[in-house]
């Protein structure tokens, strides 16, 4: 997941591409957020798009990494004290199974599920 080996910052080198992963400078075929189908004109959606979506809903401007460790092998995750104060951790299952997991902050816990294949984030 990005942000937990040191990462300060993390863009994406393209946004939209056609249907081949092109055109680009020097002819080699890439992936984008998104990509153009030239012979219909219908925008193709990736994976990378929802994510960067949703991270930037939680993870806001000068927010700064805190620890957050997973004990379950399935998941990976990551976290944010935001500058308002808020707590936001994106838990992301890469399982092929629901995960029951608890968030402990604090000496409390709370319990969680994971759905297969989900990504989440819990503010508090």
């Amino acid at each position: 997941m990005i942000s937990n080996n040191g990462t300060a910052a993390w863009t994406d080198w393209n946004i939209l591409l056609d249907e081949t992963g092109g055109p680009n400078h020097v002819n080699n075929l890439c992936f984008a957020p998104m990509h153009a189908d030239t012979k219909t004109g219908r925008l193709i959606y990736t994976n990378s798009y929802y994510y960067i979506g949703h991270f930037s809903k939680f993870i806001r401007p000068g927010a700064k990494r805190i620890a957050s460790s997973p004990s379950r092998s399935s998941l990976i995750s990551t976290a944010f004290i935001n500058t308002d104060g808020k707590v936001a951790v994106v838990v992301m299952n890469k399982g092929d199974q629901k995960v029951t997991y608890n968030l402990w902050l604090d000496g409390q816990a709370a319990e969680v599920n994971s759905l297969p294949h989900s990504i989440q984030t819990l503010v508090f």
